[in-house]
């Protein structure tokens, strides 16, 4: 399955997740620029933000949400954005690490909703996935005008690299739900301990359980 914004599904998760992974959990993971199927998405993310969260809005949540889903696609066996909770882990993180960046996140969303609404009449999130991959398109081509700061593609490449967080980071700072991302890519999570026969394999980890920062924190 290719991905529409850079190459196969599986190279591209592989390629982003050990990065996006570290950059959370060293809080690196801001943008630089940051410092200055064919149903509408909207039928989806109601469920997703039905309830406010620590600092999106219930309107900027539904076009995150739906935003978020676009850049990582839930198919039948392979988790989604949505699936991995995204949402919430970046909702969790502007409340908290990335505070700097909440007016980026606000502007950035208005301006999405501003051309959507002037092009389609629609919310980014009522949009079908055909026309929202249009509009993203757009963004990394810098072609949607409501952008001034934010540019499209800050926001964007932003979006992105916090998508990449919440599907990959240890479920304790609120995404990867049931560890969606490291199963996808088949990353055992933290081990008890790993032999050495572990160690020299080239084989595919499969003995659990999995566990994360969470999970071993409910241990102790």
């Amino acid at each position: 399955m290719k991905h529409k914004y850079g190459g196969s599904r599986r190279a591209f998760l592989v390629s982003t997740v050990a990065g996006a992974a570290g950059a959370v959990a060293t809080g690196t993971g801001l943008a630089q620029e940051s410092q200055k199927p064919e149903e509408p998405a909207a039928a989806h993310a109601h469920d997703a933000v039905g309830k406010l969260g620590a600092f999106l809005n219930q309107d900027d949540s539904a076009t995150i949400d739906a935003f978020t889903e676009r850049l990582m696609p839930g198919a039948p066996g392979q988790p989604g954005a949505r699936d991995a909770g995204v949402l919430n882990y970046i909702d969790l993180a502007l409340a908290g690490a990335y505070a700097d960046l909440r007016d980026f996140y606000r502007r950035g969303c208005a301006a999405l909703e501003e051309h959507c609404r002037k092009a389609y009449s629609k919310s980014f999130a009522q949009l079908t996935a055909a026309q929202q991959d249009s509009v993203i398109t757009a963004m990394i081509e810098g072609k949607v005008q409501s952008f001034t700061w934010p540019t499209s593609q800050a926001f964007f490449n932003t979006l992105r690299t916090h998508t990449m967080e919440g599907m990959f980071a240890d479920p304790v700072y609120g995404g990867n739900k049931d560890f969606a991302g490291w199963r996808l890519v088949g990353f055992p999570g933290a081990q008890p301990v790993f032999t050495e026969a572990d160690m020299a394999s080239r084989e595919a980890f499969t003995r659990g359980p999995i566990l994360g920062l969470q999970a071993q924190t409910r241990r102790s």
